[in-house]
């Protein structure tokens, strides 16, 4: 009978350099990520105080575009067109995004008006 020498024990995979190579992957992911503090827009809450003054400021935001007080108006006109309708930046501006509005869109009409000086948007369903 031939002998091929004895059976020697199995040995047990090392798991020391894979743990390496997770905590190196933790410690890069942490240093790659953003850490900081996200923008937010401004919103009023309805009914959260304060006084509405002035003719109706309600911008509709809807697939279509945009409508102010149920007119159909261009963004580039809205600031203007808000601007006549009030008596201060503070004042309030209803938005109320429709059925089958984008978000994006919302986002980029309350950073808009924003930019444009009007500091009170009041977001309503």
């Amino acid at each position: 009978m031939i002998s091929f020498g004895a059976d020697r024990p199995r040995r047990r995979p090392n798991l020391t350099p894979m743990i390496d190579v997770v905590f190196l992957l933790l410690v890069f992911f942490m240093l790659a990520s953003r850490f900081g503090v996200d923008r937010a827009v401004p919103l009023s809450l309805p009914g959260s105080g304060g006084s509405y003054s002035g003719p109706p400021r309600l911008v509709e935001l809807s697939a279509e575009g945009l409508r102010l007080n149920g007119r159909a108006i261009a963004p580039e006109d809205l600031a203007a067109a808000l601007t006549a309708l009030m008596d201060s930046p503070d004042d309030a501006i209803v938005l109320r995004p429709q059925d089958g509005a984008d978000l994006q869109a919302l986002v980029v009409l309350m950073e808009t008006l924003g930019a444009a000086g009007f500091s009170r948007l009041v977001l309503v369903e």
